[in-house]
């Protein structure tokens, strides 16, 4: 199999970049992996030349790049999504390393699925609306005494582990139905802030984390098509009696 195709599945999602060096050099490094899916979120200044030029070897990602105007529209489709962190958060999320992130993203690869990582800002990362749409966090740990990392050295250790996992043979985690795509959850968040209002449990006014606590459950429960689909049905016959 062509290197360039080994992780087809697999988006590598870059929001808001600065700098178009860290697009091509960021390029780069997935090629060295084997990842060729490459998502451009509201870049600053794209296409550019530069990019091209620090890519080297790796300007057909650069070319081939998808832009796109949201992360919504970054992640659609995608069943898996996990979102680079730098630093703690109030209300913690479910944790990776580099080399669990590799492992899990190779466990979770089936024929249908789509599996998108995401790499924030250079300048303060991903933010915490952001970070709620993802099912897991990975942190690269660093020396305190200079933790910054280099975008594209953040995506070389990713998918370096990737490949990694991929190269021990890890073999797909069964599942009978697949999981749900990242829109099928938003749907049903919406779906489910909307009644909990109309049930009046919820104040958006005064929302307490609410919401984002409801996120983080299901999203550690990783919900199957089937799941979705019954807690809309369940949700829809609330609707009917109030």
């Amino acid at each position: 199999m062509n290197e360039e195709t080994l992780f087809p599945d697999v988006r590598i999602v870059l929001v808001e970049t600065t700098h178009p060096g860290n697009i091509g050099a960021s390029a780069r490094a997935m090629k060295n992996m084997g990842l060729s899916r490459l998502v451009l979120v509201s870049p600053h200044d794209f296409p550019n030349d530069t990019a091209r030029f620090r890519a080297v070897s790796a300007a057909d990602i650069v070319d081939n790049a998808t832009v796109v105007d949201s992360l919504d529209a970054a992640i659609e489709g995608c069943h898996l999504v996990i979102g680079t962190s730098a630093r703690d958060r109030r209300i913690p999320w479910p944790l990776l390393d580099p080399k669990g992130c590799g492992e899990k993203v190779i466990a979770e690869r089936t024929d249908r699925s789509e599996i998108a990582i995401l790499f924030g800002r250079e300048s303060r990362g991903l933010k915490n609306e952001e970070l709620q749409k993802c099912h897991f966090h990975v942190n690269i740990p660093t020396a305190k005494a200079y933790s910054s990392l280099n975008l594209a050295m953040a995506v070389q250790v990713v998918c370096y582990e990737i490949l990694q996992a991929s190269l021990a043979g890890m073999a797909p985690q069964a599942w009978d139905i697949e999981y749900a795509t990242a829109e099928a959850v938003e749907h049903l968040f919406q779906h489910l802030e909307q009644t909990l209002i109309d049930v009046d449990f919820h104040d958006p006014e005064n929302p307490r984390q609410l919401m984002t606590r409801l996120r983080r459950m299901f999203n550690r429960i990783r919900m199957d098509e089937m799941e979705v689909n019954m807690l809309r049905g369940f949700l829809t016959a609330v609707n009917k009696k109030t």
